[in-house]
């Protein structure tokens, strides 16, 4: 079985994308010296040198590699080397245009970007599997070598072609998930429109129609091509795992919702034996630590809980975006040290040398434009020797209180055409109530809806749209057994095919919730409803309403105007030995807090440390003992009270008491015991 840890690393990782071949090999000597001051544990190469490798079909130049990867090893930095799949070369497509994507609108893509790559090509799959073959053939048993990288960033930025090849393939996709056309007809519901099918010959992509395309057929084809990503990775995965056993093989994943919408990695998470992730600050005016931390415990979760890998992040500012402001002093180490808290077993950067040429010559790297005499790299020194003190941490496993629910399926089906509001979206509201948990100071694990959730007292379902009867028993038993459960508006719609469920909204989610709900009532752009409480107090909603009918549950909150004035806002409902909490519209900051603030009450949580907001207190345990994480994201000193004493290891010194976090800081604590 391969390892689920890199071979051979032995602290946590600490690089980043490393592209010596930008370089002239003078400046390779220089590299390795600066790794070695840096403290660089590994380094990944080779994800885009398709062209360099494999120069003319198949001729191949392994000399340069060859002297890279035995000049790393004599410094002790590890490898993880790259498959260059992600850009296949232009004599490649040159002999293959059809392995280039075509859009919706029927536009096919040209060479001169990145992954632009038909998946369902048969050329491009025969190419992908040859030079992984050459290289696993190679470089498998290499000294260096940690582990194996496929591709990059799977998703990102095409996922979905619609030419006639993927055509042929989604046909045969259909005929091996459905079996027969009147299946298909059936789950997409097509007696409606006239749009029948009496043979799975007939079916196409949804390309571009003069209306909203049939919904099933567009979810289907989401599934499909990220299925068919998936499936070209396992081709390379299993062809590294046959040639270099016992190596453990990864891609990066990209799991922040503010970065990729196409890739169901709750299945991509079961098919690495190592789960890594990049991670990229949105400037979008919203707290980006915030989504950092959001991000790293999804990724966390999809791995299971078990430790994974920030494969790459900035040491500044990204070249990618309107505008790229630098970080600020001391940002990276705690950007850095905050994804360790949650889970990441190092902290690897894109890239190491700054790049003078292409389109990322201005994306920051450990090594910039200016040089060694300059606050980026004297930080990335700072940082390597923070990370190198952290090193007894490895394996062990972060703390979570609540679980908040999330499916990939659910996030497409709500995004389709002809919603009841474009207002009301799926990452919004996971956004909301994550800040909300967060500003409680609580740990969260993202879950599927059918996932066990018998271990966590709280439950947080931000938004599912679409929710299977096997989910919707999976609540209803979570609760019943004693879980409190927080739902918000506009989920249990919808099956797996975008049907609604029989019966009156909200389909599964009628009994566990007591209530049903007869109508939706969106709100216009600038409008706002108030709902208030038995006590007379206050609370602002906007975007969307709903007419509810309590079948057992009790009003909390009630509408003070707008058409659903009177009726039910937010209710609670109690069956078996939990509590269901359900709200029907898009509550604000105050509202989110105050609702989560009842239901963790219902959990019965223990009193939370009164922290200042902005500062965030992780636990990492395992065998090696725990390990809190302190982060303060704030301008002033802030003091976190410790339940024992211990040793702070960014420091060595002694920590009793209310622990001291300086302004923009981290501190990590082995607490004794």
């Amino acid at each position: 079985m391969p390892e689920t840890t890199p071979r051979g690393l032995t602290r946590l990782a600490f690089g980043g994308d490393y592209n010596p071949e930008q370089w002239p090999e003078s400046v390779w000597q220089e590299d390795v010296r600066l790794m070695r001051e840096a403290g660089v544990t590994m380094v990944s190469v080779g994800i885009f040198s398709w062209a360099l490798l494999e120069p003319s079909p198949g001729r191949h130049d392994f000399g340069w590699l060859d002297r890279l990867l035995d000049l790393l090893h004599e410094h002790g930095v590890r490898v993880d080397l790259g498959t260059p799949t992600a850009v296949p070369p232009a004599w490649f497509y040159r002999a293959h245009p059809d392995a280039l994507p075509v859009t919706r609108e029927g536009v096919r893509y040209e060479f001169g970007s990145r992954a632009a790559i038909c998946h369902s090509n048969a050329d491009y799959r025969a190419a992908a599997a040859a030079i992984t073959t050459k290289l696993a053939e190679r470089y498998g048993d290499h000294p260096a070598l940690a582990m194996w990288h496929v591709h990059n960033e799977y998703g990102v930025p095409v996922s979905a072609c619609y030419c006639d090849s993927c055509a042929a393939h989604f046909r045969r996709w259909l005929a091996a998930t459905y079996g027969t056309v009147d299946a298909v007809n059936e789950a997409w519901g097509t007696a409606f429109w006239g749009q029948r099918y009496e043979d799975l010959d007939q079916i196409n992509p949804p390309r571009l129609t003069p209306a909203a395309v049939n919904p099933g057929q567009a979810l289907d084809y989401k599934r499909f091509a990220d299925a068919t990503m998936r499936e070209n990775f396992v081709t390379e995965r299993d062809i590294l795992h046959r040639l270099s056993p016992g190596v453990p093989v990864t891609t990066n994943f990209m799991t922040a919702l503010s970065q990729c919408d196409s890739v169901d990695y709750w299945a991509w998470g079961r098919e690495v034996d190592i789960v890594t992730n990049d991670h990229y600050l949105i400037t979008d005016g919203r707290r980006t630590h915030v989504n950092l931390a959001m991000a790293a415990d999804l990724t966390r979760s999809v791995a299971g809980g078990a430790p994974w890998l920030l494969l790459e992040h900035s040491t500044s500012g990204v070249n990618w975006q309107p505008r790229n402001p630098a970080k600020a002093p001391g940002q990276m180490a705690r950007n850095s040290l905050t994804h360790v808290a949650r889970g990441s077993e190092g902290a690897m950067f894109f890239q190491w040398r700054q790049s003078r040429r292409g389109a990322e010559k201005f994306h920051s790297a450990m090594v910039p434009h200016g040089g060694t005499d300059t606050r980026v790299w004297r930080e990335v020194v700072e940082l390597g020797a923070a990370v190198g003190a952290l090193s007894e941490i490895r394996g062990t496993r972060t703390e979570a209180d609540v679980a908040v629910l999330w499916d990939w399926h659910s996030w497409w089906a709500q995004n389709l055409d002809w919603r009841p509001s474009v207002d009301h979206d799926a990452r919004e509201r996971a956004d909301a109530f994550y800040e909300a948990l967060y500003d409680r100071h609580l740990t969260v694990d993202f879950a599927h809806p059918e996932a066990d959730l018998s271990r966590y007292p709280l439950v947080v379902v931000p938004a599912l749209y679409l929710m299977t009867e096997a989910a919707g028993n999976n609540l209803k038993a979570y609760v019943e057994n004693g879980g409190t459960l927080v739902v918000s508006c506009f989920s249990g719609i919808v099956d797996e095919h975008d049907a609604v469920h029989e019966g009156a909204y909200p389909g599964p989610l009628r009994d566990v919730l007591g209530l049903t709900v007869e109508e939706f009532s969106p709100l216009l752009p600038g409008e706002r409803v108030s709902v208030t409480g038995p006590d007379g107090s206050e609370l602002g909603a906007d975007v969307w309403t709903e007419f509810v009918v309590p079948r057992g549950a009790e009003t909390v909150l009630t509408y003070a105007d707008g058409l659903t004035a009177g009726r039910p806002a937010v209710t609670r409902h109690r069956l078996g030995e939990g509590t269901a909490w359900y709200v029907s519209t898009r509550l604000g900051a105050d509202g989110l807090d105050a609702l989560l603030g009842w239901a963790v009450e219902d959990a019965r949580f223990a009193p939370r440390a009164d922290l200042p907001r902005d500062v965030e207190v992780v636990r990492r345990t395992g065998e090696s003992g725990t390990y809190l994480f302190a982060v303060n994201h704030t301008g002033s000193e802030a003091k976190v009270p410790l339940e024992a004493q211990g040793t702070e290891l960014l420091t060595g010194e002694r920590a009793a008491g209310r622990l001291a976090v300086p302004a923009g800081a981290v501190r990590v604590v082995r607490l004794d015991g």
